[in-house]
Formats: C-alpha cells, structure tokens, sequence
C-alpha cells in the first residue's frame, strides 16, 4: 500500500468534507460569503500544514519512518479530537469488523474460532474452533467444535496471530484453502471452498416453562441486513393459538444498522413513528414511520423486551419504540445510552472512518444518549463481593472446571448441582447459582447448537417469564409511562427539590 498516496486522497477527502461542512453550516446558519471563505482558507492552511509535516518527517527524522505509522496515527488523530469516541478510524482488522457486522455477510468457511494468547514449545496455541455454523463448508466436512486447526494453506497456525488466521479462512467465494485438522490425537488434511457465510444475528425458539406454558423466545445479537428477515423467520415460527406471550432479549446487543432496526420495528408497530434523527446538517434529518402493510406481528400478544447496560443503539431505538407505543414491558437493567447514529466512510478498500452524524429520537421526542433507558421493572443479577471477585478470579486461574468437565465428559443437570456444591465449599462467596452456570457453560462450550437460555440461573429472563404467566399485561402496560412522561417527571422532582433547598 502507498501510504503517501494515500494520505494525499485522504487530505484531499478531509478537504471535501471540511467545504461541505462550511456548505451545510452556511445553509443552516445563513453565515455570510466572507465567514464561509475566511473559513475555508483556514481549512485549506490546516491541510497544507499536516501534509507539509509527514513529508518533513519523512526526509529530516534522525531514523527511518514507517510512513503507514504516521498515516494511522494522523487519521486516529484527526478522529480523536473531535472527543467522540465513535467518531474513529477503521483500521484494515476493524475495516473487515464493521463490512462483516453491517453486511452479515462474508466469503469464508464457517468456523468461528479462538486462539490463546501464548504459545509455548510445549503447549502451541493452534487455533480451536468453538464451533462450526450450521450448513457451511466446516459444518459439511465435519468439522467439530473443539478440534484444532493445526495449518492453513501450510502455515502453522501456532505461529501467526488470529487476525492472520482469519485474513487466510477468510477470502473470495469459490476459492480454495486447506486446512490440517486435530481431532483427538489424529490429524486429517481437509480443502474446503469458501462460501458466503451469513453472520448469525438471530436466535429463537419456544420455551416449555416449568407451568406447561409456551412463551416465543427471540435473542437479537445484533442488527445487520439480514436480522429483519430472520425476524420474521422466529414470528412465523410461534404457534399463537398457544403462546403466552414474546420475549424479545435485547440484552448485550451493542446495536447496529439502523435501517435494519427500524424493518425489525415496524414488524410490531403498525403506526406512527419508529425513531427521528437530528442533525445540524439538514439531509440527515428525518422520521422512520411505520407502516401497517409492514406490521406482521399478532395485534394482542403480550411483548416483554429484555434490557440490561449492553443494550445499546438500535437495541434501545427497538426498546424505546415498543415502550413509547405501549406494546412491551420492559424488564432487566438500564440500557447503555447511545443515542447518536454513525456513517462509515471508506478511505481505501481496508480502511476507513465512522463518524456521528446525528442523535436518534424515540416516538415520544426523547434521545436517550448518555441516560439510557429504565426498565420498568429492574432485575439485577447478585454482585460478588470483594472477596467473592477474588475467589471468582481463583478459580478461572486453576482451570478447575474445565479439567473436571473433560475428565467427565456428558455431565447431566444433576452431575452439574453435584459438583457445583463440591465448589461450593471453596469457594463459599460465589453464590451456588453462579457455580452451576460456570460449570454449565463449560459442559455446554462445544454443544452445537448451545442452548439459548438458562432458566436456573437468568432471574432476568424468569421474570420476563413470570410477568406474561402469572400478571394482567394490560394493567402492566397501562401503569408503563413513555420516556417523555419519564423524563418530565424527573425534571419536575429535580424543581421540587431545588425550590426545597431554597
């Protein structure tokens, strides 16, 4: 790559956007013709400056520079000064993060992997595959989860970083790559032919609770192009005749597309608007209403949507719509609070930049950036005490778990209670709910598929289950204020008890 050809297109893009800016200003504030050149003029000296110091330091520092170090660390600079932290430079890794994330798709082979962080003569840090997505090329050549993926195309991969090993899985559909698989002790050359690989973004099925009751369960892991479809795919997969209710688990979504999220929305929301965006700059000003032709939802079924503080973007843009439009009641913990929408700009076909461009609103006209948004219920997982932190630490550290669950392999739930109460009397400020979980999520690490919940351990998830089972949704949902009604009350008290100080 030429970095200073490069950077030379990126100033030159900089420029673009700064006369743009200026542009948009003018329109927007009415500035006049001598602002808006003194301005650019400015702009154009700054430009000139940062291009006249990468070429100095090329030529005059005491040693040699790597002009793609200068490069990132400008474009990282130029980034952090706005003070937005997602306002950022995408370099090639975070580049190939966001393609995959927004697109949900890739050509690759369909094994998501890990790899440990040191490699040692006597225990080499190949890479494991935590398990193989179904219908892909390592699903069909039966690939498990838990082998090892000694060698791609003759590079050992105990030697080269994970991003490697993905930038070599990972390529165009219909090309080639040859891996030697470890399963066991025995090892087998495999070719396998990249395919499109769908990112998973949605997970859902019905749950039997312990009342004989059926509850629709659908986890979004994230909103990508592909989420809406698979959406639609869970909703048609309830049998409504039977179902108490929708659980719809947010929790740990960081967000994503919002055009995406709004498709996901406007499945339950059959009027009025799904979220607003505002902007100084006036084209990225707008309103995503729904619309009933969408709305494939059934009109009545009980909604609940978990939350907790992962939740963020366009989960909290599909949390605050349900909530404004009385729909669903919301359990968990309060959300993130990113309430800004970004754009991603490539700068070269590996890298680029995303910045904000504008803060969302939800239907009630609230934008919840740097606040969040409240459960109506809140449900909060135990916390550990100091001692129980450094217990809990203890035993990650001893690998006691791991090596108990592979010396006793297909553990059932009451060989997991059996050893978590032997934990137990080590480690005796971890709860004994936690203790199975660990223990559980070990036994379960390489099942495929996992399972999708956890009823003895989520009492986030129980108390969604207890809400749609055991109480009257509708005077839930008539109780239930929308965020702007939150919000005035709040400030209403903050005047209360400041006239009170007075």
């Amino acid at each position: 790559m030429n970095h200073i050809a490069t950077f030379k297109k990126v100033l030159r893009s900089i420029a673009g956007f700064f006369v743009l800016s200026v542009f948009s200003s003018q329109c927007f504030a009415q500035s006049t013709s001598a602002t808006a050149d003194s301005r650019m003029a400015q702009n154009r000296r700054y430009i000139e400056n940062i291009y006249y110091i990468f070429e100095y330091l090329q030529q005059n520092y005491v040693d040699e520079l790597e002009s793609e170090k200068i490069y990132h660390g400008a474009i990282k600079g130029i980034m952090e000064s706005t003070g937005d932290p997602y306002t950022v430079y995408l370099d090639s890794a975070a580049w190939r993060g966001i393609s995959d994330t927004t697109e949900g798709k890739f050509g690759g082979v369909g094994l998501s992997i890990s790899k440990a962080y040191e490699s040692t003569p006597d225990k080499p840090a190949y890479v494991e595959v935590v398990s193989p997505i179904d219908d892909t090329p390592g699903a069909k050549a039966g690939i498990q989860a838990g082998d090892l993926i000694i060698s791609v195309d003759g590079t050992d991969t105990s030697t080269i970083t994970m991003e490697e090993v993905l930038d070599k899985l990972r390529g165009t559909v219909g090309e080639d790559v040859s891996l030697v698989i470890r399963h066991g002790s025995v090892d087998r050359d495999v070719v396998l032919t990249r395919a499109e690989i769908e990112v998973p973004t949605v997970k859902f099925c019905t749950i039997d609770t312990p009342s004989k009751n059926e509850i629709g369960y659908i986890k979004i892991l994230q909103f990508s192009q592909p989420t809406a479809e698979r959406v639609q795919d869970a909703l048609n997969s309830f049998d409504y005749s039977k179902i108490k209710g929708v659980i719809i688990d947010l929790r740990n979504n960081p967000g994503g597309l919002i055009s995406s999220v709004r498709d996901v929305a406007d499945k339950f929301i059959d009027s009025g608007p799904i979220v607003s965006t505002k902007s100084r700059i006036s084209y990225e000003n707008s309103s995503y209403e729904a619309s009933e032709a969408k709305t494939t939802f059934k009109k009545g079924t009980p909604i609940v949507v978990l939350i907790n503080k992962g939740s963020a973007s366009a989960s909290e843009i599909l949390s605050g719509a349900l909530k404004d439009n009385h729909l669903a009641y919301l359990v968990g913990q309060r959300s993130y609070g990113k309430g800004s929408v970004q754009q991603v700009f490539p700068l070269s076909q590996s890298d680029g930049f995303k910045y904000t461009v504008a803060r969302y609103y939800t239907p009630s006209d609230v934008c919840i950036d740097k606040i969040g948004i409240p459960p109506d219920r809140e449900i909060l997982f135990p916390k550990l005490s100091e001692d129980g932190e450094k217990q809990y630490a203890e035993l990650f550290k001893s690998e006691e778990i791991s090596k108990y669950v592979e010396k006793h392999p297909n553990m059932s739930e009451k060989d997991i209670a059996s050893f978590a109460k032997t934990l137990k009397k080590k480690y005796k400020e971890i709860d004994i709910a936690s203790l199975r979980k660990l223990v559980r999520n070990e036994v379960f690490r390489f099942a495929t598929p996992a399972p999708l919940y956890d009823l003895d351990y989520d009492i986030q998830l129980n108390e969604a289950i207890h809400v749609l089972e055991k109480e009257s949704f509708e005077k839930l949902i008539e109780s239930t204020k929308t965020l702007k009604e939150l919000q005035d009350s709040a400030m209403l008290e903050e005047k209360k008890e400041d006239a009170e100080e007075q």
